[in-house]
């Protein structure tokens, strides 16, 4: 059962890129807006107790330390600060409002921007007009091999030193969408850290939130409802559950 549950997390992804492109395709951009995304990446902490980096390096769990996510690994934020477990890197629709587009579930200890470069490759990151991002994703080979795909990715490095433009109008979207997605999908589901061990299967119960999340957005969208308003599907769907 938990073999097939790890096997899932690839599938997901998979499927919400594709309804990503579905998305892109049925919600129309208004006359005076490019299409533009935001992508971002968000540490998910492990269950289970901390193993400390020269631990992990010698290969050797101390005694008494027991149920170890021994898959988890480092990595740290100006925001939080160091984190033991996994990382999601999230691509969202900016206008007319946030709705994931691409979302893959990696080792904590990965480079966004490689993981988005990979993801671009496989043709499962979305080509916008515009993408939003921070500093890690202006950095590698990333920018480079966006615009060679027909979009354009602005970060801090692209912003003007002096006076202020229209990028840095545009730029302060990415913290009105996609910081505002991750923290709409985590009160939905209320996953805010990993709820089991392992790679896989951490990965298979975080993407199917997403891959949930965007079949509840679309369907409002379409019945011109709040597309925000997903929280309300999944509490109507427990009220349904025969306990």
């Amino acid at each position: 059962m938990m073999r097939r549950i790890k096997s899932l997390a690839a599938v997901a992804e998979e499927q919400i890129s594709l309804f990503g492109k579905q998305i892109l395709d049925e919600v129309p951009q208004a006359a005076n807006h490019s299409e533009v995304s935001a992508i971002d990446g968000r540490m998910y902490e492990a269950s289970g107790p901390l193993w400390h980096k020269r631990h992990r390096q010698e290969g050797v769990i101390p005694t008494g330390l027991r149920n170890v996510d021994c898959e988890s690994s480092w990595s740290t934020s100006n925001y939080r600060g160091w984190v033991q477990g996994y990382r999601l890197v999230l691509q969202t629709l900016v206008f007319p409002s946030p709705v994931p587009l691409c979302a893959v579930w990696r080792e904590n200890s990965s480079n966004e921007a490689k993981i988005a470069l990979a993801e671009l490759e496989k043709g499962r990151l979305q080509v916008t007009d515009v993408m939003l991002g921070d500093m890690s994703f202006g950095k590698e080979d990333f920018v480079p091999e966006y615009e060679k795909a027909g979009g354009f990715v602005l970060t801090p490095n692209q912003l003007p030193r002096q006076n202020r433009s229209w990028k840095n109008d545009l730029y302060d979207y990415r913290r009105e969408t996609i910081e505002l997605l991750f923290q709409r999908i985590i009160q939905a589901f209320d996953v805010k850290k990993c709820p089991v061990k392992g790679k896989g299967k951490n990965g298979a119960f975080i993407l199917a939130s997403i891959w949930t999340y965007q079949i509840c957005w679309l369907n409002n969208f379409k019945a011109k409802k709040n597309p925000a308003e997903v929280k309300e599907h999944i509490e109507n769907a427990c009220w349904r559950l025969k306990l």
